[in-house]
This record gives C-alpha cells, structure tokens and sequence, in this order.
C-alpha cells in the first residue's frame, strides 16, 4: 500500500505544479481561468446602460447643433434684412419697403443655405424633407423643419415646423407739433410668425 509523506501535495495537484515549471510560466488553478455567467452578465448589463446614456446624451447634442445652426441662419438673414432697409431709407424709398416683407428672404444672401430646398406652394411639413428650410409662396413664410425634434414643441398650428416673416415696424412721430402725422416706418424684423419652443 503507497502512503504519501506528510505535507506532501496530493499527486494531481503536485503533477500540474511540476507541469508548469521549466517553462516559466506560473502555476494558475484552472478554477480561476475566464469569467463566470454572472461576470458576464454583469459586464453586459454595464456596457448596455453606459451605451444607452451615450446614445441619449449624443442625440441630445445632435439636436442642439440643429438648433444652433437654425438660429445662426435666421440671424444672418436678420442682418441681410437690415441691410436692405438701410438702403431703402438712404435712398430715401422707404414706400418700397413693405414689399420685402413678401420676397423671398433667401434671396437676399449672396450664398444660400445648403439646406434650402426651394419654394413651395402651401406646403406641408410632410411635404419637405426634415432638416430643411422652404419658401411657401401661398402665406409668403419662410419655414425650417426640424430633423431632430424630441425636445421641439409646435406653435399653436400643432405642426413641426418653425415659420418666418418679416415684421415692419412703425411708430408714431415723437415731436409734438408732428402728433397728427401718420406713424412712420422705424425698422423691420425677421421673426417667427408664432412662438415656439426648443428647449
């Protein structure tokens, strides 16, 4: 009958341990090698959650960008307004200004926006390829429909969509002596036709 010698290792364990030296490699149990079905249900879950926040958090930004853009073209298409109503009053022609306020706004810029798909009669925001501005040659609107419109909440028309006019504004004569003169032209602003919010 063979008796191992006390403190000895049982003679599986003791072959591995023999099997690992000369090679330089480190003796590891095979019970510690890989993942556990928990372990990897738990990296999965992690990994899910912090894509999902991303993802949220990048359309977010996206939308915001959209937003910003939108905005910088109705600013500049603010300045080329002003522009025109600077000529008009130098030439002393003001009569001719309400007549802007029916032409097309991006004619005014000496290169349209890339997104400007043309002018439509009475159009609809299905109608128009989200992401672009349009000219409705019907209410004589400038409008932009939004791409990305999760944060994007419609003026009281109930559609997705943001319409642009422009807005003459007169005022009456501030001198006394000119009380009974009709109000005169003062400026003129490119403006959303109602409120909406973005944000």
């Amino acid at each position: 009958m063979r008796t191992e010698a006390r403190g000895s290792q049982p003679a599986p364990l003791a072959r591995l341990r023999e099997r690992g030296r000369g090679r330089g490699q480190p003796f590891v149990p095979p019970s510690s090698k890989g993942f556990t079905l928990i372990e990897l249900i738990v990296v999965i879950i992690i990994v899910v959650v912090l894509g999902g926040t991303f993802l949220d958090r990048a359309l977010y930004y996206q939308e915001r960008a959209e937003k910003a853009a939108m905005e910088g073209v109705a600013a500049a298409l603010q300045s080329a307004l002003t522009l025109q109503y600077a000529q008009l009053m130098t030439r002393g022609k003001p009569s001719d200004m309400p007549a802007m306020a029916y032409a097309n706004p991006m004619d005014w810029l000496q290169k349209k926006p890339h997104n400007y798909v043309g002018e439509f009669y009475d159009p609809q925001p299905s109608s128009v390829a989200p992401g672009n501005w349009a000219f409705d040659l019907k209410s004589r609107n400038l409008i932009y429909v939004p791409n990305n419109a999760n944060y994007f909440s419609p003026g009281k028309d109930g559609k997705k969509w943001v319409r642009f006019h422009v807005v003459l504004d007169y005022q009456p004569p501030l001198a006394p002596s000119l009380q009974q003169e009709p109000a005169s032209l003062s400026g003129a602003l490119f403006a959303p036709v109602e409120p909406y919010s973005w944000f």
